[in-house]
């Protein structure tokens, strides 16, 4: 009798379209088999569509040096990949029993796999997750806590990595090999109830279908699928939100920050909080809204503090950094840098992008650029106003005062604040002096060289 065509056939059917739909087809992949149920499917499964989708395909099997019976499996996995025609890769590691070792098993597992497909040049690595360890992950996640993203539980794409299963029970699994007479081998860590993920599976999956009355477990795979969908959108918006609120200098916007709604607020904290190198997790994160809706500081982990006062919202480092050394301007030609800043005495326009001011004829030389000093005042068109007045009006934060540059001449007057004053200040000098060819350009290092030229 005929074989029947993969198309009749819900898994291989499901294969191809998930291939196809990641944009396989044409393509090649290397498949990650262990020799149980689910990668058993998957190794014939891609065998069956293989020439449909014009698709390249590779075997590669791991014994990851924990299990004698390990030996066996991989013997099986290149027996089978060589009937179907398929070229198997064995790898061996040499792990350790003990603490972590699931986790540092798969972490083991999927580097030396993503080395292996770069060495064969193939385009994707494909593993046999399902339906089922879909939902067995949202509710380990779920009882663990977490939020919409730890939701989304097991993507089906990620950058190389795809899991064409994913949309396969693992009933549908069983049901092919059965159809196939195709044997595999059983995992006894998969019994082990030393394990989550093992308890989830064998007493809290079959207690949830009993109390529903059906399984669920497509019902739970689909809400992980949606809550991935959801998440990605929430994510741009929080970008979004990320890239409106940002402040130069660092921090956000506070008045905008306490505008986002929850969901937003929450990601774009977490964001702020994760780039300072502090822990992230729910009870943070309360504690840091409300210290946005109040104003004041916290204390972070690993001595961070989240300080929410001039209108700023930013994570401070620990202790308080000395002031940059300060920087001597002797005349025309001279340059040099003040923290994260790079200064030049120039002829001409500035560059775009690049600060100056314009220096009078009867400048005082040298020029010096310094941290503030108490008792600052610059002279304005409005008069005479205090540096710190400044600084507080332009919401440099408390934490960064002592970096922002202040340009005096040889009496010790302060001419300029770059970036803080927007246009340059005239010396009080007698009315027929006038600017010279020379203006004192300014440049943050911060900026980016793509948008402002180096000096």
């Amino acid at each position: 009798m005929p074989r029947a065509s993969f198309e009749s056939l819900p898994l291989p059917a499901a294969l191809a379209r998930s291939y196809a739909g990641h944009g396989a087809a044409s393509r090649s992949v290397l498949l990650a088999v262990s020799g149980g149920a689910d990668s058993t499917a998957l190794l014939v499964g891609t065998a069956r569509v293989r020439e449909a989708l014009a698709m390249r395909v590779e075997v590669a099997t791991v014994d990851h040096g924990l299990r004698q019976e390990a030996s066996g499996e991989v013997t099986s996995v290149v027996g089978l990949a060589t009937r179907l025609g398929l070229t198997c890769h064995v790898r061996r590691l040499a792990l350790v029993p003990g603490a972590g070792m699931e986790a540092r098993a798969r972490e083991a597992r999927y580097a030396t796999l993503e080395v292996l497909r770069q060495e064969r040049g193939l385009d994707f690595l494909a593993t046999g997750h399902t339906l089922d360890d879909q939902a067995e992950t949202l509710l380990m996640r779920l009882a663990r806590g977490t939020a919409l993203k730890g939701a989304r539980a097991i993507h089906a794409r990620a950058s190389t990595l795809i899991r064409p299963l994913l949309a396969c029970s693992r009933e549908d699994v069983l049901a092919f090999l059965a159809t196939e007479e195709v044997g595999f081998v059983s995992d006894p860590m998969n019994a082990d109830p030393s394990f989550f993920r093992t308890r989830v599976r064998q007493d809290v999956l079959p207690a949830l279908h009993r109390a529903a009355g059906f399984s669920a477990v497509e019902h739970l795979a689909t809400f992980a699928r949606l809550a991935s969908e959801d998440e990605a959108l929430l994510a741009h918006m929080a970008d979004a939100a990320w890239e409106r609120l940002a402040l130069p200098g660092g921090g956000l916007d506070a008045v905008g920050l306490r505008a986002l709604e929850p969901p937003l607020s929450r990601r774009v904290l977490a964001r702020l909080l994760g780039t300072a190198g502090a822990r992230v997790d729910h009870a943070t994160l309360t504690r840091a809204r409300d210290l946005v809706a109040r104003g004041g500081a916290m204390p972070l982990s690993d001595g961070l503090q989240l300080k929410a006062t001039g209108g700023r919202v930013r994570c401070v480092g620990p202790g308080r950094e000395a002031p940059p050394a300060p920087l001597l301007l002797p005349g025309p030609g001279a340059r040099g840098d003040f923290g994260a800043w790079r200064f030049q005495v120039a002829e001409g326009m500035p560059p775009p992008g690049v600060l100056a001011l314009v220096l009078e004829v009867g400048t005082a030389w040298p020029l010096t650029v310094r941290s503030r000093q108490q008792g600052d005042r610059v002279r304005t068109r409005a008069g005479h106003r205090k540096v710190q007045d400044a600084l507080v009006d332009a919401r440099v934060p408390s934490e960064a005062r002592d970096a922002q540059p202040v340009v005096v001449d040889a009496h010790g007057e302060p001419l300029w604040l770059p970036g803080i004053l927007p246009r340059s200040v005239e010396p009080h000098a007698p009315s027929h002096e006038v600017a010279s060819r020379h203006s004192l350009w300014a440049l943050p290092l911060a900026t980016s060289e793509r948008k402002t030229p180096p000096l």
